[in-house]
């Protein structure tokens, strides 16, 4: 990882992760969710990266409890959290939660019982604390029934922006939404609390409207009504920041926001991001790079880079797509489903190369940013 204190987020920096899941209960519901809690726990042990896990109530108010896990780095928690699987091992417990909030800190210093006894002052990790704004980003995608691309395009580009201003802390900063065929992706850049202004945004009565009136063309059906059908769509939709960075110095005059679209080949997305992710830190280091700044996203075998770019995409397409340097182009057509994207045959041709930025660019639907405070 870079030195130079830009990176704002990294999944990849090989720190240990503590997951903190805290839990609101309804009144009664202590046994259910402690038998769902077993079953859980007994299922979580077996998935790879997971150390340990810890249940704790509350001394102050039972009915707020605390599930701590560690993991060995980001990626395999990241890997099980956003699967099929992890939405199966949590449903028995949604009938005995009223709310719950989660958060995921890297591990980078600790004490270790041996030092405790000794009295030794812990060693510090070699891992190095990132600098951030204090922004939050994350992004949702979905696909739409095929034929219905230009009408949802319309309704989705037509919504008025919800109220900026979510609490005294929290500030929706960014909205950005485009599409890849029947593939929608919204990116949203918040200051302050995450959870917040994702709840503040889903009450909103112009972004419910839109959102009912996208639901007959959706793939997956969904009734925002019901709790459990919202939480589970939702769950499924969810595509996580897994790396975020800026160059140094000055913010250029201009630039210009473009979402590129990465199908990863089975079981390669994680690999795929993190590819793109080290390719935007040694761009973040290049002066002469036009990407400024650059967010990867990744879900299962779903990868895009949300990039903010100086000058025309086009320009430098090796630049743009995050190819920099040797044998990069050949680890992409490794890693990336080139019939899925349109593209088969070797990256190391100009022509594939350009073939490959022309059909990754996704088309943008709206760009709306709410300025500071």
């Amino acid at each position: 990882m870079s030195n130079s204190g830009r990176i704002a987020q990294s999944a990849f920096d090989g720190s240990k992760l503590r997951v903190i899941l805290l839990l609101d209960l309804y009144e009664g519901a202590q046994q259910q969710f402690l038998d769902a809690y077993e079953l859980m726990r007994n299922q979580v042990a077996s998935v790879p990266g997971h150390l340990s896990d810890q249940l704790c109530q509350s001394i102050e108010n039972p009915s707020q409890w605390l599930i701590t896990s560690e993991w060995e780095s980001a990626p395999p928690f990241l890997a099980w959290v956003n699967s099929e699987e992890h939405v199966e091992t949590v449903r028995p417990m949604h009938s005995c939660v009223r709310d719950t909030r989660s958060m995921r800190y890297s591990i980078l210093r600790e004490t270790s019982p041996a030092e405790q006894q000794t009295a030794r002052p812990a060693r510090p990790r070699q891992v190095e604390a990132r600098v951030g704004t204090g922004v939050a980003r994350h992004a949702l995608t979905f696909t739409v029934k095929p034929g219905s691309e230009s009408k949802v395009a319309e309704i989705l580009a037509g919504y008025q922006s919800p109220q900026a201003q979510v609490d005294d802390t929290t500030r929706l900063r960014r909205t950005s939404l485009f599409m890849h065929g029947n593939r929608v992706v919204r990116a949203v850049e918040v200051e302050g609390d995450l959870l917040a202004a994702l709840r503040h945004v889903s009450r909103q009565p112009e972004v419910r409207a839109v959102e009912e009136a996208i639901n007959p063309y959706l793939e997956q059906d969904r009734d925002l009504s019901d709790p459990e059908s919202a939480r589970v769509f939702f769950t499924r939709a969810a595509l996580p920041a897994v790396h975020h960075v800026v160059s140094g110095g000055e913010e250029p005059a201009k630039v210009t926001r473009h979402a590129l679209f990465y199908p990863a080949r089975k079981g390669c997305g994680m690999e795929l991001a993190r590819l793109l992710a080290h390719q935007d830190e040694a761009a973040a280091d290049d002066r002469n790079s036009p990407v400024y700044s650059s967010t990867v996203f990744q879900r299962d075998d779903i990868v895009v880079r949300l990039i903010d770019i100086t000058g025309d995409l086009d320009l430098d397409p090796v630049a743009s797509l995050g190819l920099k340097g040797p044998k990069k182009a050949a680890e992409l057509e490794r890693l990336l489903d080139g019939a899925a994207i349109g593209v088969e045959g070797s990256l190391g041709t100009e022509r594939n190369i350009n073939r490959l930025l022309s059909h990754a660019d996704m088309l943008p639907i709206t760009d709306r940013s709410s300025g500071p405070a």
